[in-house]
């Protein structure tokens, strides 16, 4: 898939490991003799920890849907990200019945969420600091000796629980959470609920 070579190549993870994607997109711009070039990525996914749908939409949390990687190549304009978000956005009121969108930007590569906040999400804090699972040098979500229906899940396990001193886990900072409501009804319900 083009997206994920994309995002292997110029997003800082590197990888697309264990995300459920439910949505990606691609931004383009003209390219040499005609041929458009992808210059951005987008992937909407299934939330990677399982009570993430129901914290940030426990009223419908099967329609809420985590931000799980953007990124555009450094030599776009100003501002490429909160466009390309907000194409995303216009698609995905028109085409899915999602109504929340959360995001996490990581300090631990130097992000406080920028973007989002550029794109008016809503701010809701911070995690609890976290751990990754380090694989041979690179990181993997801490979850990843769970996912024992894929295989690449099964071996991490095979590998962890043999002994490799090449998988270990690590401590993180903490990420910032922003979410995004498409539906300002169910928003100004959420909110009530959280504050009760």
């Amino acid at each position: 898939m083009a997206i994920q070579e994309f995002i292997h190549e110029h997003h800082y993870s590197h990888n697309t490991n264990g995300i459920q994607g439910l949505e990606c997109f691609a931004l383009f711009s003209p390219g040499n003799f005609g041929i458009p070039k992808m210059v951005g990525a987008m992937m909407y996914a299934i939330p990677s920890m399982p009570n993430t749908a129901k914290a940030y939409n426990p009223i419908n949390p099967d329609r809420c849907v985590e931000l799980r990687r953007l990124v555009c190549i450094d030599d776009t304009p100003k501002n490429t990200e909160s466009y390309f978000i907000g194409q995303t956005f216009k698609w995905l009121k028109k085409n899915t019945d999602i109504e929340v969108i959360v995001s996490f930007a990581d300090e631990e590569e130097g992000h406080t969420g920028v973007i989002y906040k550029a794109t008016n999400f809503n701010y809701l804090g911070t995690t609890s600091p976290g751990r990754v699972l380090m694989v041979d040098g690179k990181k993997y979500h801490s979850r990843s000796l769970n996912q024992d229906k894929r295989p690449y899940g099964r071996e991490l396990k095979r590998r962890f629980e043999s002994g490799d001193k090449n998988i270990f886990y690590r401590n993180t900072k903490v990420k910032h959470i922003y979410t995004y409501y498409f539906n300002k009804k169910i928003e100004k319900e959420i909110v009530r609920l959280r504050n009760e």
